[in-house]
């Protein structure tokens, strides 16, 4: 059924009935027998008021029922009381214009109760057939296509909540990458600053003492000795300021283990799969083996779910708990059945089996790998 049938049903159904009414009130009174053209004028118009209404605003409406209510009172002084049935069927008109309460919508059941040139029981009986079909339209199509327009209303109204979550979710997760890769560029600029700063003058220096050393080697033998060892001490003592400002300087490892969780996610989401990364506890307390095992079996697992899952969702947890590690991958995607250890999960099991951890899989609902890494 198409759209624009949907929204005009009842308008083509009222028109419809009146056409019907006419033809049975014509055909079974012979009423129009040898009517003039002036009376075939009026019902025409008749129909013209009930259709034209829904052609104008709803305020001016009230005017084509006006209209049509003076010109039944024409016909009807004119052609009789048989169309007694075009009043009760303008009455339900009235009434879904206005619409009342519903004890309301028992009047025009009043009206077909008037006598006239149609049996009283055939009157009755369309006027409830009438009434049932204005009635439903009104208060029950009505209430549940004003439902179905609220629904769809509070459906567009969550997807652009969503929607503008998901956007906020990203850009949160940008800027956190974003302020990962500066910290970790000021860190370098720092250490190059600081190397430059503190060792410069004290290559320089020993240069220059060499160079003397060139000079003099001949003539003062002792004297070369004296400055020969005084650049070795200097350089040693630089060697230990290199490796003290290295100590000091370098960016901390579980810090470029999570922006690389994070990067990782961020490829999958350009690939067209939303990828989430979460993490719990205190990451700085997991030796640096661990998040080496932790960034190989991701970064595979994410492989395989890319490749074979069809998945639309990933997401990587690591969760730090005070005697043990848990780090999840799971996706929504096929699953499977029967978990074959093919190189990838072979590498998985050696790589958490060397620290003594547990490695199993979920896969009921898409594919989970779950290690346990105890600290």
């Amino acid at each position: 059924m198409e759209e624009r049938f949907r929204n005009h049903y009842f308008i083509l159904l009222r028109i419809g009935l009146v056409l019907i009414l006419e033809i049975y009130i014509g055909l079974s009174q012979s009423v129009l027998t040898g009517a003039s053209s002036g009376v075939l004028l009026l019902l025409a118009l008749f129909i013209g008021a009930v259709a034209g209404k829904e052609l104008v605003e709803k305020q001016k409406q009230i005017l084509f029922l006006v209209a049509a209510g003076i010109l039944l009172i024409f016909i009807i002084f004119t052609l009789g009381t048989a169309f007694i049935l075009l009043g009760i069927f303008l009455c339900y008109e009235v009434l879904t214009y206005f619409r009342p309460r519903q004890l309301w919508y028992l009047f025009p059941l009043g009206v077909a109760c008037v006598p006239g040139e149609i049996e009283y029981s055939v009157q009755l009986m369309i006027a409830v057939f009438m009434g049932v079909i204005y009635y439903q339209n009104d208060f029950v199509v009505e209430s549940y296509r004003k439902q179905a327009k609220e629904d769809t209303i509070m459906e567009q109204e969550l997807k652009h909540s969503m929607n503008r979550r998901e956007h906020e979710m990203q850009e949160e997760v940008r800027r956190s990458l974003l302020m990962a890769e500066n910290q970790i560029l000021e860190e370098r600029t720092e250490l190059s600053q600081t190397l430059h700063d503190k060792l410069g003058h004290n290559i320089n220096g020993s240069v220059y003492q060499l160079e003397a050393v060139k000079v003099l080697m001949d003539k003062e033998p002792d004297a070369s000795k004296k400055m020969i060892q005084a650049v070795i001490d200097q350089l040693r003592g630089g060697m230990d300021e290199i490796r003290a400002i290295l100590r000091k300087e370098r960016p901390k490892k579980y810090k470029l283990a999570m922006l690389q969780l994070e990067k990782l996610c961020e490829d999958c989401r350009l690939k067209g799969v939303d990828a989430e990364f979460r993490a719990e506890g205190q990451l700085k307390e997991v030796p640096e083996k661990y998040l080496e095992i932790i960034l190989d079996n991701a970064y595979e697992a994410v492989s395989n779910s890319m490749k074979y899952a069809k998945c639309s969702r990933i997401t990587i947890s690591v969760h730090v708990m005070n005697q043990m590690v848990r780090c999840s991958i799971s996706d929504n995607g096929v699953g499977c059945s029967e978990v074959v250890d093919g190189m990838g999960i072979s590498g998985m099991r050696k790589r958490v089996r060397e620290v003594n951890g547990i490695l199993d899989f979920e896969t009921e609902i898409g594919f989970t790998i779950n290690m346990l890494l105890p600290l």
